[in-house]
């Protein structure tokens, strides 16, 4: 995964403290299990199964490690709920329902150290290489949690001072970031600070540091320096007096790339090499998408941090736990200037179960034309999941209820998805036919389907005028057997295949029969009113297929539910096609 900033890698996984117990079978009721299985029972007339259920519980808490344990409980609870009748089980979840309310399980983040209510000061400081995604979603969204329960105040800073040649800034990211921001509604300071704009300030400290000896020029290649490091041993640039010193300085802002950079003065015998004479400057060429060529000396991480935590007054930082040695430069720093260290708190590394997400990567493959642009699907970027479906609200709630640990977690993608269920529950069903097939009912008379638009029967309904003529899917008409089905909300029928004749079928009823043990399946009416619809799916691939003649009354930006097939959000339409892009199951 990306990166929020240089310094706070995009894996990294904020987490907090004062939740109620987490990943323990025992912590998990019963009833929760029964009532996630009785929500799946429902949607999937009276069947639950096993992973559903479990992807309830992911957003209950439960960790992977703990799936073997509760999994007795899981099919102990499903052959209880499965051997109950539809109107059973509707009865038994409204008891529970509250079980699986759009409640946060979090009780709160743990308090930050040293912290005073109106005078906190944190920073979100993301590389503009391209558009954040969920992985840069937690910083942000913990950031801004910490501020509001301080009633402090959130600064952005575009960590812009040039990057790497393999990770350069792409100027787009720029309105991609903030966009991104705005819309998972975090509320930073109005005024956007640009490190690319505070180069002269880098310098004038640069200079002071030099100047007292703290400081030094060295035109040493990498692999010399390094081996004098493992060693121990000063390098020679190191012993030059600070006039001396000053005058490279000078020198270099002519000098070619690579060829020098500026060193901070630690002890070369240091138990960690690593902090041994760290690069505080160096030399590049590369235009900057701000300030074109103006400069070519250009700060470290470290350096620029160590500065502008300062001056910038911020008191806390949300880190990296791999950036226990950024905090030991930046404070270093500050200590010769006798400033005070703002509070380092450190997290450890989230993914998401199989989606592989590099910010680097998603920009390169939009700029080769491999993804259709930022808000491509497989680049999980805010954009992406905007444009999915995938509710703000959700994501808040997956960042908050992961918990504060210094432990890497891997956590699955269903938890996202089951929580964002929630905030869809009441959105408008249609039928889409992937693949449709046109089939004949014998002995079907003219009816008119009243269609209800969601089970509450809050959001009115649709009325088509049917034939004996239908479309059903070509997995649907594959999987038939010799018995008997029910065209959701319209009529009972009978599938029958005598000989090698091909399949006929036949009209049994209209109204619903338990007695019949139908299976339940989605359709379309043999009309030229359906309308050609495609769906953009996670991986990029496209699903086709056609869609009933009321999706043309929606509006672009609208989030409905295709029955048995999942949430979609509505993306694009043109005079007789539409594309939605999918969200989930």
């Amino acid at each position: 995964m990306g990166e929020i900033s240089k310094e706070d890698t995009s894996e990294a996984r904020l987490t907090q403290g004062k939740v109620k117990p987490e990943g323990t079978v025992s912590s998990i009721g019963k009833e929760t299990i029964k009532a996630y299985t009785l929500e799946n029972a429902i949607k999937y007339n009276g069947k639950a199964n096993s992973s559903a259920v479990l992807a309830g519980l992911f957003a209950e808490g439960l960790e992977k490690s703990k799936i073997k344990d509760i999994m007795p409980k899981i099919q102990e609870v499903l052959k209880e709920v499965n051997g109950l009748t539809l109107e059973k089980q509707k009865e038994q979840f409204n008891k529970l329902e509250y079980k699986t309310s759009k409640r946060e399980i979090r009780e709160g983040l743990p308090e930050l150290p040293n912290a005073e209510k109106g005078k906190v000061v944190m920073r979100m400081a993301p590389y503009p290489s391209g558009p954040l995604h969920i992985g840069n979603a937690k910083t942000a969204v913990l950031n801004d949690e910490y501020v509001k329960m301080y009633e402090g105040k959130l600064l952005l800073v575009m960590d812009d001072t040039i990057g790497s040649e393999g990770k350069p800034i792409e100027p787009e990211a720029y309105k991609l970031i903030d966009e991104g921001l705005q819309w998972l509604g975090v509320n930073y300071d109005k005024k956007i600070i640009y490190k690319s704009d505070r180069i002269e300030k880098y310098y004038a400290y640069a200079e002071e540091l030099i100047k007292k000896g703290y400081m030094y020029v060295c035109d040493c290649t990498q692999n010399e320096m390094h081996d004098l490091k493992v060693k121990g041993v000063a390098c020679g640039c190191r012993e030059y007096p600070a006039e001396i010193q000053f005058k490279r300085w000078k020198k270099m802002f002519e000098a070619k790339v690579g060829s020098m950079t500026v060193r901070l003065k630690t002890d070369m015998q240091d138990s960690d090499p690593a902090f041994r004479d760290r690069v505080m400057f160096k030399i590049s060429d590369r235009p900057h998408p701000k300030t074109g060529t103006k400069y070519r000396v250009y700060p470290s991480m470290d350096f620029s941090w160590a500065i502008d935590d300062h001056l910038l007054g911020v008191t806390h930082v949300l880190r990296g736990i791999d950036h226990y040695m950024s905090t030991r430069t930046q404070d270093f720093i500050r200590n010769i200037f006798k400033w005070k260290n703002p509070e380092p708190i450190y997290n450890g590394h989230f993914a998401v179960e199989g989606v592989k997400i590099s910010k680097t990567k998603g920009t390169q493959e939009v700029k080769a034309g491999t993804y259709i642009g930022w808000n491509d699907p497989r680049t999980w970027s805010l954009q992406s999941l905007k444009d999915r479906g995938i509710t703000k609200e959700a994501i808040r709630q997956f960042i908050l209820n992961m918990g504060l640990k210094k432990t890497n977690t891997t956590v699955p993608v269903n938890v996202l998805y089951t929580l964002n269920k929630k905030y869809l529950e009441e959105v408008p069903r249609y039928f889409f036919i992937q693949d449709p097939l046109k089939i004949t009912i014998g002995g079907c008379p003219e009816l008119t389907a009243k269609i209800p638009l969601h089970p509450n029967g809050k959001l009115g309904h649709r009325t088509y005028q049917t034939t004996q003529n239908f479309l059903i899917s070509q997995q649907d008409a594959e999987n038939m057997q010799d018995k008997n089905y029910r065209l959701m909300h319209l009529l009972n029928f009978k599938s029958d295949k005598i000989g090698l004749k091909p399949r006929t079928y036949s009209f049994i009823s209209e109204d619903p029969n338990n007695d019949l043990e139908t299976k339940f399946i989605h359709w379309l009416p043999h009309s030229p009113y359906n309308i050609p619809t495609k769906i953009m799916m996670p991986d990029g691939t496209v699903t086709k297929g056609l869609g009933e003649p009321e999706l043309a009354k929606l509006k672009v930006g609208t989030t409905i539910q295709f029955e048995r097939f999942g949430f979609v959000k509505l993306h694009k339409r043109t005079k007789d096609k539409l594309e939605f892009w999918f969200a989930h199951n």
